[in-house]
């Protein structure tokens, strides 16, 4: 199994199925992976928070969103490298993200001239959780079956918008502006419509990855590292539909 979220790879599972023969307690269960999820998700939560009062407040330096984006950068790459150590790292991740996230909403509503408890940032997360409902009651409903057509599919076209990605921010350091990614355009929002819906899909192949761990007896540690990766999709979603109400909201 293979998903287009770098976090999960399909040899990561390679023998478990004849190697590991331990007790539930000691091997992966989905609702293991779903309460270190949602312990993730409460650490993200109170950093982001923190960071999204911190700045408006001015009690917050600009360079915290570089740095703290950065550091989630460094983490998730360690994590994904060596996952065992993801009981540790993943936390860590979540709390940087979180820093990241709540300080980079902040100077999008403070740039936007938003003001009062009803900005985009909460649009965002609203949207954001709102995805992820829908995604996991089609996957579990299976209205949506994840068939290996339909992995090679979200991951072509996953590797194709993170090169595009790459290459516009490679154009940026020569002063060479890609306007279809930031650009509040027709085209503009439909590019960013496009990807918070690959974003939305690869929840299911995060799901599925998640399902697989559990059904192959994975070790304990996968749980965390499953959360992980979910956790890495959200952040993605959050940032793509911030984007996009970012772009919405300036044509307005």
């Amino acid at each position: 199994m293979a998903t287009s979220n770098p976090a999960f790879s399909q040899d990561m599972f390679a023998g478990y199925n004849q190697v590991y023969g331990a007790p539930r307690s000691m091997v992966t269960t989905v609702q293991g992976t779903m309460s270190k999820t949602f312990l993730l998700l409460a650490i993200l939560s109170g950093t982001g928070l923190w960071a999204f009062h911190t700045m408006a407040a001015g009690q917050l330096a600009y360079p915290v969103v570089g740095v703290s984006a950065l550091a989630g950068f460094v983490l998730a790459m360690v994590t994904i490298f060596k996952p065992t150590i993801s009981p540790w790292t993943a936390p860590v991740y979540a709390a940087m993200q979180g820093v990241f996230l709540g300080s980079l909403s902040q100077i999008v509503e403070m740039r936007m001239g938003v003001k009062g408890p009803h900005g985009i940032a909460l649009q965002a997360v609203s949207l954001t959780v709102g995805t992820l409902l829908v995604m996991l009651f089609l996957y579990a409903s299976g209205t949506i079956k994840v068939t290996e057509r339909l992995k090679a599919g979200i991951m072509m076209a996953t590797g194709a918008v993170c090169l595009f990605y790459v290459v516009s921010m490679v154009l940026g350091f020569f002063g060479v502006a890609v306007p279809l990614i930031f650009s509040a355009t027709p085209a503009g929002i439909g590019f960013s419509l496009f990807v918070c819906g690959l974003a939305a899909f690869n929840l299911l192949l995060d799901f599925d990855f998640i399902e697989e761990a559990a059904r192959r007896e994975a070790p304990k540690y996968m749980e965390w590292y499953g959360a992980f990766g979910l956790i890495v999709t959200l952040v993605w979603l959050y940032l793509e539909l911030l984007r996009l109400l970012q772009k919405l909201n300036s044509r307005n």
